[in-house]
């Protein structure tokens, strides 16, 4: 609703000139014409150009400008497909809801840091173009102020590391930048600015040697291996790697190796991936759907004092499910992506599934007979959590949300304990290499939870459940109890 009501007020203020506007010319119109000059079909759609921009401005520079380096492609595509204002403003507003690290608060700490960001870009990267469009922009707002900068704002005298070949150069004006990490990218990425036209517009290289202004003066700024005669300068172009390095001293490191170095630069160039961004988004803006029927249910096996088994299972009807003929048989899928929080919202877990169902075409009927079950198990510290999960059809788009609280009970070891009871339809043992493995195993055992605790008479139910500290006495050596 707060969406809506921003879209209108947005609406009516970008229509406010035009009105005005419309108001003036009829003012300014003398009162002895009565006939107006018809537009011809040119200056119609000309007008109408101009109002179609002037009623985008606001969001085209939102896509283009604010979020140009966060925004995913699907993201991207999806918002060029809207068509109302109304729609745009939903669309951003979920858009910063999905990365808020603490959605149940007012403030969007992501949001504020993402603008305090562009506006430090701006202040201190501008060199004839605004400072966001600058390489050094762009990576500042993409990820954060790195942890190690290194600048040489006038250039001057340089000695080479090994790995660039060694000697002394004189150089360009650079920067480098190190992170520690990256998130999709790695451990200990740096990155290398350099102002070769000297004019204070720094652009990302992948070439070390871009930043060397002795590279073209020949006999001057000779690597180690060039000055003992081992090496000549001009085999410096010959390199098929896209550098003009000289010969390096010893063994060439991995981060200096050619596909190394290309591919960190195509990431660094690219959004984090989400793998299904519909369902994440419906998880962190908490919007509850009740179309794909689903049931949940959690049950609990301490491994020790400081962690517990958490066993989650869903449960769907086939019926419920839409199927579609695939490589002669008849296939249903539901995407499922699953967030365990802290009471606070602080994300502690993520899992993402894809449940699939086929079945022969003629067989198709007792196949919507029968139920679907997924489970996943996440270890967990004893305590009090949120349990998210999304679950969508892939074919029918049926969506289904869900939010229960997970309380992990704590073990005590000085106490005679037992798990949750599980009304299972198989119990069974595994092979040793599956211990502790795959879907639905407690350790030796595997075992398939009946959600919904219904059985028929001519189905087998078994039970499940863990005694935990059943000693023994000190006499027979049998168990007590």
């Amino acid at each position: 609703m707060n969406a809506t009501r921003l879209s209108i007020s947005v609406l009516c203020l970008s229509l406010l000139p035009a009105i005005s506007a419309v108001a003036q010319d009829k003012k300014s119109t003398s009162p002895r014409e009565t006939v107006a000059r018809p537009m011809t079909e040119k200056e119609r759609k000309k007008k109408e150009e101009k109002l179609r921009k002037e009623l985008e401005t606001p969001y085209r520079k939102w896509l283009n400008e604010d979020v140009a380096y966060i925004i995913t492609d699907e993201e991207r595509q999806a918002f060029k497909r809207l068509q109302t204002d109304e729609e745009r403003e939903q669309f951003i507003e979920q858009f910063w809801l999905r990365r808020d690290p603490t959605p149940d608060t007012v403030e969007n700490e992501f949001k504020e840091e993402h603008y305090r960001r562009i506006a430090y870009s701006n202040e201190n990267f501008a060199s004839g173009i605004p400072g966001w469009k600058t390489d050094r922009g762009r990576i500042y707002i993409t990820y954060g102020p790195p942890d190690e900068k290194e600048t040489h704002p006038s250039g001057g005298t340089y000695e080479r590391p090994t790995d660039e070949g060694g000697g002394t150069t004189s150089t360009f004006p650079f920067e480098q930048w190190r992170y520690r990490y990256i998130e999709g990218i790695g451990t200990d990425i740096n990155i290398e600015f350099v102002d070769p036209t000297m004019s204070g517009e720094y652009r990302m290289t992948m070439d070390p040697s871009e930043k060397d202004a002795l590279l073209y003066v020949p006999g001057a700024g000779l690597t180690m291996m060039e000055q003992m005669g081992m090496a000549s300068k001009n085999d410096r172009f010959n390199r098929s790697d896209g550098t003009h390095l000289g010969v390096p001293q010893g063994q060439e490191s991995e981060k200096m190796n050619e596909f190394s170095r290309l591919e960190q630069f195509a990431k660094l160039q690219k959004p984090p991936a989400v793998k299904f961004k519909d369902l994440e988004a419906a998880v962190n803006s908490r919007i509850s759907y009740n179309i794909l029927p689903m049931k949940v249910r959690a049950d609990f096996f301490p491994l020790t004092e400081a962690s517990v088994l958490t066993f989650v299972t869903l449960q769907f009807d086939n019926k419920d499910l839409q199927f579609h003929a695939k490589d002669g048989v008849q296939k249903a899928a539901v995407n499922i992506f699953g967030k365990v929080s802290t009471m606070t919202r602080r994300i502690v877990t993520n899992f993402e599934d894809t449940v699939e169902v086929t079945s022969p075409p003629e067989y198709l009927q007792q196949t919507a007979q029968r139920k679907s079950i997924y489970n996943k198990s996440v270890p967990l510290a004893p305590g009090t959590y949120r349990l998210n999960v999304v679950a969508k059809d892939v074919v029918g788009g049926n969506l289904n949300s869900y939010e229960v609280a997970l309380v992990v009970p704590r073990m005590d070891n000085e106490k005679l304990m037992a798990s949750n009871i599980v009304l299972a339809d198989l119990i069974e043992h595994v092979p040793t290499k599956s211990i502790g493995m795959g879907q639905f195993v407690i350790g030796t055992s595997k075992v398939r939870p009946r959600v919904d605790d219904i059985f028929k008479r001519e189905e087998k139910m078994g039970i499940y459940f863990k005694i935990y500290n059943f000693g023994t006495d000190g006499e027979n050596r049998i168990p007590e109890g």
